[in-house]
């Protein structure tokens, strides 16, 4: 779990509709969020300062247990390199794991004044996809993400740099960029989050 310096932050409850910005990055073992494995998910909490400036406050992570037959897909676990069954791999339970991340996230909204948490993510259909069949199995009542509605910096990606690719957005926005540790949840969650704000941050200067 990562936390920059705490800074001076304004509530985010009138700047998205209600609706408060949570970075995630989800590794999993294929791309059918209905029957393969979630295995890792992360979340990067974003702020606001009085300068309306947005930073990356807080990082939030979960190595996830593969349910009950769940398909690993070979391909995705060669692109992702994680191994599901290592044994000096802490992985939580599927419920356990949202639960570590749901909870703090829940606190998020409210010290920012939200009704709910809207996912942001590098093709977030994806990750919300995940999120929600993950929720479903396990039965959890306290999601905090909004059902349909997301922020993809897949769009903002292409506004602002005219990329679509993460890592070549990343390069285009002047961020470090280390395709060896790519595919990791929190890698990924973070590189994400960096180019969110970024995005919001130029849009802010020139508003």
């Amino acid at each position: 779990m990562n936390e920059t310096p705490s800074q001076d932050c304004i509530p985010l409850g009138n700047r998205f509709r209600g609706f408060c910005p949570v970075v995630v990055d989800v590794e999993t073992g294929g791309f059918n969020a209905s029957t393969d494995a979630l295995l890792e998910v992360a979340a990067v909490l974003v702020g606001m300062n009085h300068e309306r400036q947005f930073f990356c406050q807080r990082t939030i992570a979960a190595h996830v247990r593969p349910f009950e037959g769940a398909n690993l897909d070979p391909a995705s676990l060669e692109v992702n390199k994680i191994d599901p069954f290592h044994p000096l791999r802490i992985a939580l339970p599927e419920e356990e794991a949202l639960q570590k991340i749901f909870v703090p996230v829940h606190r998020h909204v409210q010290q920012n004044e939200c009704t709910k948490a809207i996912l942001v993510g590098h093709n977030a259909f994806f990750d919300l996809g995940f999120i929600k069949a993950a929720v479903e199995r396990t039965g959890i009542k306290n999601n905090p993400f909004h059902p349909f509605s997301n922020l993809d910096t897949v769009t903002l990606g292409a506004l602002a740099y005219g990329q679509t690719v993460l890592s070549r957005i990343a390069v285009a926005a002047d961020l470090d960029w280390e395709s060896s540790s790519a595919h990791s949840a929190v890698y990924d969650a973070e590189k994400t989050a960096a180019i969110f704000c970024e995005v919001m941050n130029r849009w802010e200067m020139q508003a």
